[in-house]
């Protein structure tokens, strides 16, 4: 239903596991009274999906409009072609399922640990292609005849020029500190509002950066992520990436990619050195165990641990930690795609983090750089001593004529 219904009022219950209400029900986090659907009209309206029905989900995940991805918010219901030259409806209108093509449910678009696209094919060589990449569509020549951006798509994804930024219109989430909550005021929780009316501080929750117009950082992807399990030894020296992109320069299905990327302080086993899973929504009234209820981590992580099967030292701290979010959303159009002096400035370059590799005014390679100046010198001489051949030669036939 969620999926599929247009009525726009199918609603789940925040706390009901997935499920609505089947009496009406209000919910004491905001207050708000949650009705059963009319089954009914909800059945009636079952139709192909929409960008809302899409968004229910995909804009609001990890619990507010933004919080998650960046180039995926509320502000993708109705955009115009200057936020996403695909889903403007002023301009090609796509639904998501024009790109997120399905076959028997299964929807194109995984990129965990199955890449996006197993198979850099175009819809131009073969119309059973799903159309998921921007390849799927445009070619892996997409600009104009000899236009120099057409050198890049071997190495740079179209997602890291054409998205100059994201979160343009909504702010998404950028920072989490899990080890700042529990702070009270006159012994009672409280909240801290942003200057973008989201909360930048919560006693549930700790401090929280909300950001909008963010630049992406790059890394090199070939469509598939790994990530962390709470089994998985950590190193709590440094700050720990949970799901860590596959991909380098020297694969020929890599590319560099534009990523959202989440950081946060959360709770890990100082002993085992694992991250954990604190138990946080008490169950009922007599739950004593969860954090929201008596703002206790350790025994917030020794029920969660115990809860799902997983060892518990006794002993915590917290670390750093970072998530990426590949961005693929909010296509800008030509006239705003980054420039080229953005990447290929020796400070301040959008790549400045990615090493390895020489990039042509990023990088300072001394004997490359004097070898392309004497070139430069010696194709100038050759230009000079060309055109004074040309001089000469015309005047001694002008006086031969004479």
């Amino acid at each position: 239903m969620v999926c599929h219904e247009t009525t726009g009022k199918y609603k789940k219950f925040p706390a009901g596991a997935g499920n609505p209400v089947s009496k009406p029900t209000v919910f004491k986090g905001n207050k708000k009274t949650y009705n059963p659907p009319d089954w009914n009209k909800t059945a009636q309206s079952v139709s192909r999906p929409n960008r809302k029905n899409c968004g229910t989900c995909h804009f609001y995940g990890g619990g507010g409009d933004g919080v998650k991805h960046g180039d995926l918010d509320s502000s993708l219901v109705k955009p115009d072609k200057h936020l996403d030259v695909h889903m403007g409806i002023d301009g090609q209108d796509f639904d998501c399922t024009r790109c997120h093509s399905t076959t028997l449910h299964n929807i194109a678009g995984r990129v965990y640990t199955t890449p996006a696209a197993e198979e850099r094919k175009s819809l131009i060589e073969d119309d059973l292609t799903p159309k998921i990449t921007c390849v799927s569509c445009h070619s892996d020549v997409p600009h104009k005849v000899n236009a120099k951006a057409n050198d890049h798509t071997d190495k740079v994804a179209c997602q890291a020029c054409h998205i100059p930024k994201f979160a343009r219109v909504n702010p998404t989430k950028v920072r989490w500190d899990w080890s700042t909550a529990g702070k009270k005021k006159g012994g009672k929780p409280f909240v801290i509002k942003d200057k973008f009316g989201k909360n930048a501080y919560d006693t549930k929750k700790g401090d929280m950066t909300w950001e909008k117009n963010v630049k992406p950082e790059y890394l090199w992807y070939n469509g598939s992520l790994t990530h962390l399990t709470l089994k998985d030894t950590i190193d709590p020296t440094g700050s720990v990436m949970i799901n860590p992109p596959v991909g380098n320069q020297n694969d020929p299905n890599s590319r560099i990619f534009p990523f959202k990327v989440h950081t946060a302080k959360q709770p890990y086993d100082k002993v085992n050195k694992t991250l954990v899973a604190p138990h946080l929504f008490p169950k009922g009234k007599t739950d004593k165990s969860a954090y929201w209820k008596k703002f206790d981590w350790n025994n917030a992580i020794k029920f969660g641990q115990d809860y799902i099967g997983l060892p518990y030292s006794g002993e915590f701290d917290f670390v750093e930690t970072s998530y990426v979010f590949p961005i693929t959303h909010m296509v800008a159009p030509k006239e705003n795609v980054v420039r080229c002096q953005e990447c290929h400035k020796s400070e301040g370059s959008r790549l400045a983090k990615l090493s390895g590799f020489y990039m042509p005014g990023r990088d300072q390679f001394s004997i490359l750089d004097t070898i392309g100046w004497i070139v430069i010198a010696l194709s100038f001489l050759g230009i000079i001593f060309h055109a004074l051949g040309r001089i000469v030669i015309g005047i001694r036939s002008n006086s031969k004529e004479d």
